[in-house]
């Protein structure tokens, strides 16, 4: 018996425990979490494109004391500035005590989501019936996307310059617009098709009318009438198309899943369930923290961080420079004494899909927040690899604060794989680690995340920002 109460107590001094979250929290902070979530939902609704998700935040930060950024002055500790990247991305930054040289603390996530863009000359008609061709944005699974109500978010430049925003399908009084699919009866021969091909890209064509213009004597009546309403709306022409950008996603609301509500489904989670944290976790820095913390919500990750508004770019590594210019600091050596929390999201493991997860280093829901050392693909393609360093580090103030963590990697070593931003910013030499939230049906247009893990998020970033 002895042997037996000696092997239990090294068991609980020894061994690696996985712990759930409502376990571990008091029904206070279960109450918070669940109330924290109600504001990611509505952020969720109301920033479906990164470019809606950009003025959302650019909203709650101003509301919140920040003021935009200028480069060149010298700002006291507690400022708060924001830099807005052409509406697509935004840089927050509240000012440490500390002197700038001594670093900086980078949370970096990202709010675009995989989507169907529409084509620069999309609209057309065929057999009398109105369509928008598309490209689709990011890692889909196209045969998802067909038989959805999908809503058109973006804006368009006339040829006067004139701006317009676009949103419909989101109002409960706004039509919708779907991708068609074959019924089962005749699809014998689309069955035959891959998986991958199920649906082809160039199959990802939106119903957008069927009502003719009044007018037999001419043909493509009922595309005439599609853009004599868009017309008569927004005074656009159909060479207004080539200067948009109109982005489809699906036109449902964030919904509380399962009896228990203790989980979200919504659009668009990959990333924004790491943005919103994020993004509150600064905008609820009480005082002035030691040092100087950076939060950055970008654009573009979803496509490998390409372009000016995705970190691929320098707009962050010159942001970091006009800060430490102003104070006479060389950039670089910011950079160099910094740290970064890459906030993005890992896959969670899915009982009814166990096969590509090895379940002793997967992610969990209601498990807390996720360490990722490493992402990339089969030998560790296109990560930076955490150093134990680091992740000792980031252990000890996860465990010293009441944050709930665990760690994961996205499947098993030879069954594909996933990045982030994480290695852009250890490429400029500064140390990083993948810190975020597990998702069900990752990618998927209704992502699954518990509310616990997301409140941990919240949890973990407040406590490196402070």
């Amino acid at each position: 018996m002895e042997q037996k109460i000696k092997a239990k107590e090294l068991k609980e001094k020894l061994f690696l425990k996985r712990k759930n979250t409502y376990a571990e929290m008091t029904d206070e902070e279960i109450q918070k979490a669940d109330e924290f979530c109600e504001g990611y939902k509505a952020f969720l609704d109301a920033g479906k494109t990164e470019r809606e998700a950009c003025t959302e935040a650019v909203r709650i930060a101003e509301s919140n004391g920040f003021k935009p950024f200028v480069s060149g002055t010298r700002y006291n500790a507690g400022d708060r500035v924001y830099l807005n990247n052409r509406g697509k991305s935004v840089i927050l930054a509240v000012i440490g005590s500390q002197p700038i040289e001594n670093g900086v603390n980078i949370v970096a996530a990202h709010i675009d989501s995989p989507r169907i863009d529409l084509k620069q000359n999309p609209l057309y008609e065929s057999e009398e019936l109105a369509y928008f061709k598309t490209h689709y944005y990011g890692g889909i699974k196209k045969y998802q996307w067909p038989a959805l109500p999908l809503a058109l978010h973006g804006v368009i430049y006339k040829a006067d310059g004139e701006a317009v925003t676009v949103k419909i399908g989101e109002d409960d009084n706004d039509p919708v617009f779907v991708v068609t699919d074959l019924l089962p009866h005749l699809a014998d021969e689309q069955y035959k098709r891959p998986a991958g091909k199920l649906i082809k890209g160039e199959e990802l064509n939106i119903l957008i009318g069927s009502r003719p213009f009044k007018d037999d004597e001419s043909s493509e009546n009922v595309k005439l009438n599609i853009l004599c309403i868009l017309n008569e709306k927004y005074g656009i022409t159909e060479e207004d198309f080539i200067s948009a950008e109109l982005e489809c996603v699906p036109a449902f609301k964030a919904k509380d899943i399962g009896f228990d509500r203790s989980m979200i489904g919504a659009y668009g989670q990959d990333d924004r369930v790491c943005a919103y944290p994020a993004l509150m976790a600064a905008v609820d820095t009480v005082g002035v923290p030691e040092k100087t913390s950076v939060t950055i919500l970008t654009d573009k990750e979803e496509i490998g961080s390409e372009g000016n508004t995705g970190l691929r770019s320098a707009y962050l590594k010159y942001f970091i420079y006009d800060l430490a210019e102003a104070w006479g600091v060389h950039g670089h050596t910011v950079l160099s004494n910094s740290k970064c929390l890459s906030a993005d999201v890992n896959a969670g493991f899915d009982p009814t899909f166990p096969e590509p997860f090895e379940k002793m280093n997967a992610a969990f829901l209601n498990k807390g927040v996720v360490a990722t050392k490493y992402t990339g693909s089969r030998g560790k393609s296109g990560t930076s690899d955490a150093s134990a360093e680091y992740v000792s580090e980031i252990r000890n103030l996860f465990n010293e604060n009441g944050v709930i963590w665990q760690t994961g990697e996205l499947g098993k070593v030879d069954f594909g794989g996933g990045g982030t931003v994480a290695m852009y910013i250890a490429n400029l030499d500064i140390d990083t680690i993948d810190i975020g939230v597990p998702v069900l049906s990752m990618h998927a247009p209704y992502e699954i995340t518990a509310k616990n893990d997301v409140y941990m998020a919240y949890k973990a970033f407040s406590v490196f920002i402070k």
